[in-house]
């Protein structure tokens, strides 16, 4: 059967790795965010809010990077692309961009949309940590 190919094994599990990955940089964030709002000084609630939402958007970033790094690396492992292009085409797949200008090996080309659908999911997750996390914060600070 085709999803239990190899490509497909491996594409899930990079992906609950990743997705893993996620769910701390998220729980760092939240509990950031909570105990940040409550503890700032409240005549500096703008101050606060930057620093907050500067804070959780830094972190997912840095998930995000360590998450291509996970798919650079197992990239490089199983040979789907040359070493020194495997952190570059894991980034242009998980971003969807999608440049075309290296291909991977024949037998794990799946693997390039796979990244892309778990590159999408992730960026959608944080961006709804994201409004969580500012929602949140402008009713602790009173903003709203």
């Amino acid at each position: 059967m085709w999803f239990l190919d190899g490509e497909f094994l491996v594409g899930a599990l990079i992906s609950m790795t990743t997705i893993a990955i996620q769910a701390l940089a998220t729980v760092a964030v939240v509990k950031f965010g909570r105990i940040s709002a409550r503890h700032f000084s409240p005549r500096r609630k703008i101050i606060t809010l930057i620093i907050v939402m500067g804070v959780a958007g830094v972190t997912l970033t840095l998930a995000h990077f360590l998450e291509v790094a996970v798919w650079a690396f197992m990239y490089a492992l199983l040979g789907v692309i040359k070493e020194t292009d495997a952190y570059y085409f894991a980034f242009v797949n998980f971003t969807t961009l999608g440049y075309g200008d290296i291909l991977p090996a024949p037998p794990w080309r799946v693997l390039g949309p796979i990244t892309a659908a778990n590159g999408m999911l992730l960026f959608g997750w944080s961006t709804a940590v994201l409004f969580a996390v500012l929602s949140r914060a402008l009713r602790i600070l009173h903003l709203q």
